[in-house]
């Protein structure tokens, strides 16, 4: 096994560690630390790939593992962000701290957070799709543009969130709190516009074949 997978494996392996350390409130800080299990692992992606491509270590296991690691591991930190959803409503504290304006806002960010999730793990769902039938036909598809400004719209959106929830009750992790809410939202209308661009430009690959 060449070194990339070894990275990549190494960012697998980490997706549970990250799961420990959230849920484990004994841990001063965990979600600081998960924050940054969190950034690590998604910088293991860009590193695997650059050295991948640099030395010519391309290899089909790579090409298996590399999606499905991203895959799991931005899901999963969504996820887990829904389990406590105190995340996506303490920024409305700083416009109104009163108990009925959080607990409003937090019943709706509830279910606003968990629509833009479940947009964001269909997306990724429906392109794995895509890809395994343009896999199929022999079609390489590049990557574009808005693809990567969704994945880092994505990864700064978790990372900020999760640092925030370890101070949410102060007016710091609250502005830290709204940086991170805005770039969900953001990485939730990239993601859904990177998902209709990639099929539009790549609508051959669902022609039936002559």
């Amino acid at each position: 096994m060449n070194l990339p997978n070894k990275i990549t494996l190494a960012r697998i392996c980490m997706i549970p560690l990250f799961v420990v350390v959230f849920y484990l409130g004994v841990i001063p800080g965990n979600y600081l630390i998960s924050a940054v299990i969190f950034v690590l692992a998604a910088l293991t992606d860009a590193l695997d790939g650059h050295i991948a491509r640099s030395r010519n270590l391309v290899t089909n296991l790579g090409k298996f593992l590399d999606p499905i690691a991203d895959k799991v591991l931005v899901s999963t930190a969504f996820i887990l962000l829904l389990t406590y959803p105190a995340v996506f409503s303490a920024p409305f504290m700083l416009f109104d701290s009163s108990p009925m304006a959080v607990l409003d806002a937090e019943k709706a960010m509830r279910i606003t957070s968990g629509v833009c999730v479940a947009v964001i793990l269909a997306r990724e769902l429906i392109v794995s799709g895509f890809r395994m039938v343009a896999a199929e036909r022999q079609i390489v598809i590049a990557a574009d543009k808005l693809g990567k400004i969704k994945t880092t719209c994505q990864d700064i959106a978790i990372a900020v969130l999760l640092a925030s929830a370890s101070f949410m009750d102060t007016t710091a992790g609250q502005i830290v709190g709204l940086v991170g809410l805005i770039f969900f939202f953001l990485c939730t209308f990239f993601t859904v516009l990177s998902g209709i661009n990639y099929i539009v430009k790549n609508k051959q690959v669902l022609k039936e074949s002559d």
